[in-house]
């Protein structure tokens, strides 16, 4: 799973650079998820308390798998919080459909000083 990390100050950027999340490739996201997202140090760190704010403006399609996976994440980095951005209407729609949209925070699009990082 090609994925991208960018640390700022306030939270680490995680852009998804795949089309897909599926179950081809929901292991591979969950691991590189668990590799990109440690913070340096272990735990006790401060980059332990920041969110992790995933950007989804690549990926076109998100089957059970790949919504497992992301989930999976989510309790994975807890107590962090693992933030979603910029989905695409596909994706956004199974969301909505399954509730999940209640239980992410979900941005329409980056934050602007996001957009051009990386």
């Amino acid at each position: 799973m090609d994925l991208e990390a960018i640390p700022t100050p306030d939270l680490l950027l995680v852009r998804v650079l795949s089309e897909r999340i599926d179950a081809a490739g929901a292991i591979q996201f969950k691991d590189r998820m668990r590799e990109l997202s440690a913070p340096p140090g272990g735990v006790d760190g401060n980059a332990a308390r920041i969110p992790v704010l995933l950007d989804m403006s690549r990926v076109g399609f998100l089957d059970s798998s790949g919504l497992g996976a992301v989930v999976a994440v989510m309790k994975l980095l807890a107590p962090r919080r693992l933030e979603l951005a910029a989905l695409t209407p596909t994706v956004e729609k199974v969301f909505r459909l399954t509730r999940m949209d209640s239980v992410f925070t979900i941005h329409p699009d980056l934050p602007e000083p996001l957009r051009h990082v990386g």
